[in-house]
């Protein structure tokens, strides 16, 4: 049994920012932060004061958190940034939305005294001596203090107060892990009992010139010290503040933020609940009336979760090598009851959200083979595309002729262009890429095209097993893709405004091309009439496309019948050029210890070399591996650090460092490493988050070479995408969540087939082999779910005792 934190953010728009720019604007971005921590940043939408991103993220954590930040950033070529606000959400706040926070929430101004983090180790007890009772206070250490000094450190030192006396500890220099190892003592009065003053720990910068900067405190009951001594970690907190939020002069921010705190239950406890879901593909209904456990799970979910349940459920399938009957059943149901072709797959149904997901899942490596190399070419070139005689801006005609002025006529004439070369690219990109299609995809897509076939058979209807398809793989998979690259990975940041126009025009000629022509001519925007004739002209191609695509044999198919993993062992799962730090270069500038080389990361090794093609290969096992971790700006002046430790045959510990070229690559390639660990047994529970220079550490400035390291290890920390693996105990427990949510309905469908005689009992009879029409899913359903629930509490309960049995003394 294990716990499972997952937490889903999506950082959506921003409205009504305060310009921070000469010209009026702002250039914003956001820095999410779990706990102190850089997790993800934005793009930067330049030049706008209601951006958009719509950028999401999910993170894993393995021991929960306490804090996730939004810190709203102006981007500025020249000096530091300029911070505008935050959100701030704390862990209770978000537990206490199960459907999860979706809301505009006003920017609250940045208090420095606010802004601490870390932990501070303490030992205290009252000491009973021959005529006096003695309170003391020993400060042992503190980690992973906020760095308040230019140079990424600090210089920490504590100060105990109580009853209005103040005693402190000696500083320690340039360091965010100070060890003091100092005893503190109060003499207190016999009349002291208790609910007196409490006693404060705080945390402090020392500086030479103004005043000291503020890293933290914690307090302590006088009371819970009579009882019993305390002895730990404490987590440091800011000192109390009123104020929530600056009333929207800062503007707001629109946040979808969602908290999933499992407990996930051994293997044996979900089966059943699978075995339903299974049992809904494999026995389809025998009646036309009868109702699946897939079909009650669709109704009970809301809308909003909807996506995510069909995410865990196409994982669930992939699991069990079904995903192909599975998208078949339910291609079938929402084919069988549409009347009419031209609204096939156009609602957010559980079969359309699936085959969404699906092909994310599955189809993620294909999309960037078919588009990534045309994206980066229309990026790279900025070509300044317009057919819209409203929007032409002919300022910008420089850009295309150094000579004069173009008319609108000329601009319409060379970005259409511009336009059809680009499209002509994509076209025959995608018709050519037929032996890079997954062939689970073309699978799916046989069947649902059959389906469609037999459903509307008419001649007028003939076009409507290609929109079906093209529906899917045009409409929800290349145009999104084209239009917002950045949400697909094809690029690291959004595009500027001239580019993103030019993806706009071509996101929506590939959307009406998906759709074999039949929208053109018909909405408001004529001014796309020059490119119908490209797009008409394509129709043949892309039904000529589709037809290769579906001539697969689905009947001897193995993967419907084997788990499917996202990788071969030996595959690439992340690439690309890092900076890796030269061992013998100690003595040299840091500029120069850096050397350029490619990695590969497989689950088998990790490997670089001089460059992708040279033939020489230095690779490390995975199972070597024993922590992969962030390295402090001030360990070698540069930011964006990582450092990976392995272990060699002979027991030998040590440590490359390697440098990303923002936080967003150290973090991908951070989760991917550690991905890929998860399951070594080596792995280190602490690590010196700086570098061994000057016969010391440059984070707690020990000498010692070879002492514990100062900071936790984060190996379970990840940030959740296409190519996690698959775990069908925590997909289960996420399906069982949602079915608990609507226990209510599941009720209100049992007592609706109780007026027709169906009973609870006669669910448990039809699972232990009685086969009884009359036996409803929700019933079935609902004592699964009954089930999973008692399990939950039996360990709830047992993990209770446990802990009382190990800690009797009262805590803090």
């Amino acid at each position: 049994m294990a716990r499972n934190t997952s937490l889903h953010f999506r950082v959506v728009e921003a409205r009504d920012l305060p310009a921070k720019d000469v010209s009026g604007t702002s250039d914003p971005y956001c820095i999410i932060k779990v706990d102190n921590e850089v997790v993800a940043r934005t793009a930067t939408v330049w030049r706008n004061l209601n951006p958009f991103w719509g950028e999401e993220y999910t993170l894993h954590l393995p021991m929960g958190f306490h804090n996730l930040s939004f810190y709203l950033l102006d981007e500025d070529t020249i000096g530091h940034d300029d911070v505008i606000g935050k959100v701030s959400l704390s862990r209770e706040h978000i537990s206490s939305h199960p459907r999860g926070i979706d809301s505009w929430i006003n920017l609250s101004r940045v208090d420095p005294n606010e802004e601490v983090q870390g932990e501070i180790s303490l030992e205290l007890q009252i000491l009973k001596e021959a005529h006096r009772r003695v309170l003391c206070c020993h400060v042992l250490e503190a980690r992973d203090l906020a760095p308040r000094d230019i140079s990424g450190t600090s210089d920490p030192f504590a100060r105990v107060l109580w009853n209005g006396q103040v005693l402190e500890t000696a500083i320690i220099k340039k360091t965010r892990f100070p060890h003091w190892g100092e005893v503190l003592e109060f003499v207190l009065e016999e009349e002291t009992v208790g609910g007196g003053a409490p006693l404060t720990v705080e945390v402090w910068d020392w500086d030479m010139v103004g005043k000291n900067d503020f890293l933290g405190r914690v307090e302590f009951s006088l009371d819970a010290l009579q009882k019993a001594p305390l002895k730990g970690w404490y987590r440091l907190l800011p000192f109390p503040s009123a104020e929530e939020d600056a009333g929207g002069k800062l503007g707001a921010l629109r946040l979808r933020v969602r908290l999933a705190e499992d407990r996930i239950l051994p293997s044996r406890y979900y089966q059943p609940l699978i075995d339903l879901l299974v049992e809904s593909v494999l026995r389809p209904p025998e009646e036309k009336d009868d109702v699946t456990p897939l079909a009650v799970l669709e109704e009970v979910c809301s809308v909003e979760s909807r996506q995510d349940v069909a995410t865990k459920l196409v994982k669930i399938f992939l699991g069990q090598g079904l995903v192909v009957p599975f998208l078949d059943y339910l291609n079938l149901h929402e084919v069988s009851r549409t009347m009419d072709p031209n609204t096939l797959f156009r609602s957010n149904s559980l079969a359309s959200k699936s085959m969404e997901q699906f092909m994310k899942v599955v189809g993620m490596p294909y999309l960037h083979a078919v588009l990534k190399l045309i994206i980066n070419r229309i990026f790279e070139e900025k070509k300044y595309v317009e057919l819209d005689p409203c929007k032409i801006e002919p300022s910008r005609t420089r850009r295309i002729s150094f000579k004069s002025s173009l008319s609108e006529a000329q601009i319409r004439d060379s970005s259409l262009e511009v336009l059809k070369r680009y499209l002509c690219d994509i076209m025959e990109s995608i018709v050519g890429s037929l032996p890079k299609c997954p062939h689970t995809m073309r699978v799916a897509f046989k069947k649902l095209h059959g389906h469609v076939e037999d459903r509307f058979p008419e001649a007028e209807n003939q076009d409507a097993k290609y929109v079906a398809i093209s529906g899917f793989l045009f409409l929800r998979f290349f145009a999104p893709a084209i239009l917002t690259p950045k949400l697909f990975n094809l690029r690291d940041q959004h595009a500027d405004p001239q580019t993103s126009r030019t993806l706009l025009l071509l996101a929506k000629a590939v959307q009406s091309i998906g759709n074999l022509g039949l929208q053109l001519g018909r909405g408001k925007e004529q001014w796309m009439e020059p490119l119908h004739p490209f797009i008409l002209s394509s129709i043949g191609q892309v039904k000529d496309f589709l037809d290769r695509l579906i001539d697969v044999d689905s009947e001897n198919e193995a993967s419907e019948n084997q788990s499917w993993t996202p990788f071969h062992p030996s595959a690439t799962i992340k690439e690309g050029y890092l900076q890796k730090r030269k061992a013998e270069g100690l003595h040299l500038v840091s500029r120069f210890t850096f050397k350029k080389r490619y990695f590969w990361l497989s689950n088998e090794t990790l490997s670089y070399s001089r460059s992708p093609d040279w033939q020489v290969r230095t690779s490390i096992p995975v199972q070597r591996i024993c922590a992969v971790e962030r390295v402090d700006e001030n360990a070698f002046q540069q930011s964006h650090m990582m450092q990976i430790s392995t272990r060699d045959q002979g027991g030998q510990l040590s440590t490359m460092y390697i440098q990303c070229k923002n936080i967003n690559e150290l973090n991908q390639w951070l989760s991917a490493i550690r991905k890929v660990t998860i399951s070594n047994e080596c792995m280190l529970p602490f690590c010196h988050p700086g570098a061994f220079r000057g016969n010391r550490w440059t984070c707690c400035l020990q000498t010692d070479r070879t002492v514990r390291g100062c900071s936790r290890t984060h190996s379970a920390v990840t940030l959740g995408d296409w190519s996690d693996p698959l775990d069908p105990d925590t997909e289960a427990q996420m399906v069982y969540r949602q079915l608990l949510l609507g226990r209510d309905k599941l009720r209100e469908k049992c007592v609706e087939s109780a007026s027709k005689g169906t009973t609870l009992e006669q669910g448990r009879g039809a699972q232990e082999g009685t086969s009884d029409h009359r036996i409803t899913a929700a019933a079935r359903l609902l004592e699964v779910i009954q089930d999973l629930e008692q399990a939950h509490n039996a360990f709830e309960h047992q993990e209770e005792e446990e802990r009382v049995a190990a800690s009797p003394a009262p805590q803090p």
